[in-house]
């Protein structure tokens, strides 16, 4: 565990670099409970999701705080415009959605970094510093190598650029986003139709051909195992489809309960 004096948890990249499959969960649901329990499950990195979860910057603080406390990483879905606001809380890793090409992947990799790598501005008074009291070069030099940023590619033509966008220096892992990908191709939400498949396996394959860590949903074993032969390391399950999923099973087994009284 990376050393716990600072807020800034800064295992990510040095995980993403191992070679190993990790697991980890997106949470749109606003609750620092909810980090807790996925830390204490045991994933390996939990995605706070700002693009489509509920939570505003000051329960994404909050969730930061708690993911710290129970010692897992926390990345940051977000948009552009939230950057600067989120690293300076504390995330360990952000990550960009509808990524379109090496260029675009080029400029949010200097918002991510301090100079000389980029272009982040600076400021010693945020909770990432310890507000003031990990502040200076040596914040800046943690933060340039502890924090991961992740470009979501999820259209075709982003799959076209897959390469290019993964050997861009400073982009540490990319996520295929399977569902926004299968809407751009026609397919509804049918990401198991065979022409996305073939699309996704594309991008895989050509994210671990950069040397890149790839980043895909996988909700059962199945799905790591036939995306893991692809290249995939870094496997995403949904925080909301595991919760519903279980109380379905719960009220069903209470219904069927029922029945035999």
């Amino acid at each position: 565990m990376s050393d716990t004096r600072f807020p800034l948890d800064g295992r990510l990249p040095g995980m993403l670099r191992s070679g190993k499959p990790l697991r980890a969960v997106f949470n749109g649901l606003p609750s620092p409970a909810i980090v807790e329990m996925c830390a204490f499950a045991g994933f390996d990195f939990i995605i706070l999701d700002n693009e489509h979860g509920s939570a505003d910057l000051g329960a994404t603080e909050h969730m930061l705080r708690a993911a710290r406390a129970a010692g897992i990483v926390p990345v940051v879905r977000c948009f552009e415009h939230d950057l600067p606001r989120i690293l300076d809380m504390g995330a360990s890793a952000v990550q960009v959605p509808m990524v379109q090409s090496a260029q675009q992947a080029r400029r949010l990799v200097d918002m991510v970094r301090y100079p000389p790598l980029g272009r982040r501005g600076s400021a010693f008074s945020t909770r990432a510093a310890g507000y003031g009291a990990f502040g200076g070069a040596a914040h800046t030099q943690r933060s340039n190598e502890g924090i991961a940023f992740i470009p979501m590619v999820e259209t075709p033509e982003a799959i076209a650029a897959a390469a290019e966008i993964a050997a861009v220096d400073g982009v540490d892992a990319v996520f295929i986003g399977p569902n926004d990908l299968a809407h751009a191709m026609g397919h509804g939400s049918d990401w198991n139709a065979e022409p996305v498949q073939q699309a996704i396996a594309q991008g895989l394959k050509a994210i671990a051909a950069a040397g890149k860590c790839p980043g895909i949903i996988a909700l059962t074993p199945a799905d790591e195992q036939k995306y893991g032969a692809l290249g995939a390391r870094y496997f995403a399950n949904v925080s909301t489809s595991i919760i519903t999923r279980a109380l379905a099973q719960a009220a069903s087994a209470g219904r069927e309960a029922s029945l035999r009284y």
